[in-house]
């Protein structure tokens, strides 16, 4: 066998390896790449010092897309909100909206993770809650499989921090 043959063979070889899922070659993705995506709510939790945890909301449905751009949306909605007496929203009252803003977190913006320090920052650009826009929001990241937690040891919502589990839509 030449040595254009040996070479030839030698990198087919390495090629295939790299691809191997379970190889020692194959490349991590980045916590960045890992988050990006759309996350379904699993559980989102008050924990208080002792360990124990107790829902923030009532029974919850949301979301989290971050995209690879730095850009994400976020929406949790209490599933037990009231419904308007009238289908068209020009037609509710004050009390009627009060109550459905309650039960509903909605904002947008930007995000960046420290890959050190697993710790993303979403900077709001736009919420709901008319004090958010400009805030800086840092959680607590941590990724496995296809499930993402977000955890802020100093929640100024609730007695202790706040952890939510989201699962990764598919």
């Amino acid at each position: 066998m030449n040595r254009r043959n040996i070479f030839s063979l030698s990198a087919v070889a390495a090629s295939a390896l790299a691809t191997l899922p379970g190889s020692a070659f194959a490349q991590q993705k980045s916590l960045k790449e890992q988050l990006v995506g759309t996350w379904e709510l699993v559980s989102y939790d008050s924990v208080a010092a002792d360990g124990s945890k107790k829902s923030v909301y009532g029974s919850l449905k949301g979301y989290v897309m971050l995209d690879a751009g730095g850009h994400y949306m976020y929406m949790v909605v209490d599933m037990t909100r009231s419904k308007w007496n009238s289908k068209n929203r020009t037609q509710t009252t004050s009390e009627e909206y009060a109550a459905a803003a309650k039960g509903l977190v909605a904002q947008f913006g930007t995000w960046s993770v420290v890959e050190s320090t697993k710790i993303l920052t979403r900077k709001v650009e736009g919420a709901l809650n008319p004090g958010l826009p400009g805030v800086e929001e840092k959680k607590l990241v941590v990724v496995s499989a296809d499930e993402l937690k977000l955890s802020d040891p100093s929640s100024k919502f609730t007695d202790g921090k706040t952890e939510q589990v989201y699962r990764r839509s598919k």
